[in-house]
């Protein structure tokens, strides 16, 4: 079994949601950003401390709900203070960026980490389209044509030409190439049987990064790997990566404390706006293919509002409480879906830092102990 640490970078100063999307920054104060971005870091270098195999990025645009608007830069960093742990940017939104210039960065990334590099190829959530004004109903199909484009620039030793739908280039040889070959390990979001089917088709590690139930997992599982199959590749456990908020404490109920009120900033603050953003992409384009699919996302994210903490615990969607506890969480979730990789955040909402950082501690001395040899 392997863990990887994950962080949204979130703005935890806000004392009340935005009104509308995309969030006015006033609120912002650089000084105080800069803190943040210390803290962060310095957390995400001590999951290698904490036994972590990897520790992953993302990104965000127009939102205090993440401050990592760039992950290939927090990747920068970490690859000066760390030496081990693998780096797993779960952005770059592919559709909505140059692929060469991702190609290039993450290159740079794998050659100056040594090789660690895990890298995502993501479509991002619907409200990024309207952040980078680009049309979401190309969402696939400029993803499909990036992800080809970027595999030829890593592996093509000679210099070539592109003329696809949406990206055109005369001439193409990148430098550097990336350390790893034919080149680092992708990883795309499952969280859909299309999207599974996608990563399933370009033996990608298949990332369920929300996990609403048990039941919903599985099946995105099985149409990724029934896809992976069909395109001659087997995948093992370790190309399986859940999802998961975490909060781990010395008791059950420090921690359902602490995930209560993170959650609740979270769900009440930073998604506020970020919701209308959602239903305007939903109702307006074929992000989803259909609007029954829309639907159907819109819904799944009322009812993760909704629940209570006893529900999702239930559901499988979250890990809280003592290491006891949670070795109990961590084992039932992995009986159920067999995966080899737990993507944990326990940054969520505005739970403090002091707070994160004894969930690591526990996870180092009590957790990881129980469940490393699943």
């Amino acid at each position: 079994m392997k863990f990887s640490y994950f962080h949204l970078m979130p703005w935890t100063d806000l004392k009340e949601a935005p009104t509308e999307w995309p969030a006015g920054n006033s609120g912002f104060v650089p000084e105080r950003g800069k803190e943040m971005y210390d803290a962060y870091i310095d957390s995400m270098v001590f999951a290698e401390e904490c036994g972590f195999d990897w520790v992953g990025c993302n990104e965000h645009h127009f939102s205090p709900y993440g401050l990592m608007a760039n992950c290939n830069l927090i990747g920068g960093a970490l690859t000066q203070r760390t030496s081990k742990i693998k780096l797993a940017m779960l952005g770059n939104l592919i559709p909505l960026l140059n692929p060469i210039r991702v190609a290039e960065e993450y290159a740079m990334l794998d050659v100056m980490s040594g090789g660690r590099l895990i890298a995502g190829m993501i479509r991002g959530v619907p409200h990024e389209y309207i952040a980078y004004n680009v049309n979401a109903d190309e969402s696939r199909a400029r993803l499909r044509e990036a992800v080809a484009l970027i595999l030829k620039a890593w592996t093509e030793p000679e210099p070539f030409g592109w003329e696809g739908e949406f990206f055109e280039y005369p001439s193409v040889s990148i430098w550097p190439r990336p350390m790893q070959r034919p080149h680092p390990p992708l990883l795309m979001s499952a969280s859909n049987e299309e999207s599974a089917e996608f990563a399933g088709e370009h033996k990608a590690i298949c990332g369920l990064t929300l996990i609403a139930d048990l039941d919903l997992a599985r099946r995105s599982i099985e149409t990724y790997t029934k896809a992976a199959r069909a395109a001659g590749f087997e995948p093992p456990p370790d190309y399986i990566l859940c999802g998961y908020a975490t909060c781990i404490a010395d008791t059950d109920e420090e921690a359902r404390h602490n995930l209560e009120e993170g959650e609740r900033y979270f769900h009440k603050v930073l998604m506020a706006s970020l919701r209308d953003a959602q239903r305007l992409v939903i109702t307006k384009s074929r992000y989803f293919g259909d609007q029954e699919t829309g639907d159907r996302f819109v819904n799944r994210l009322v009812k993760l509002k909704e629940r209570n903490l006893d529900d999702m615990i239930e559901a499988g969607s979250v890990f809280c409480g003592s290491p006891e506890s949670v070795v109990k969480q961590i084992k039932r979730v992995h009986s159920a879906l067999g995966n080899g990789v737990f993507n944990l955040n326990f940054k969520i909402g505005n739970i403090p830092d002091s707070v994160v950082r004894r969930g690591m501690e526990l996870f180092r001395d009590k957790v990881l102990p129980q469940v490393y040899a699943l």
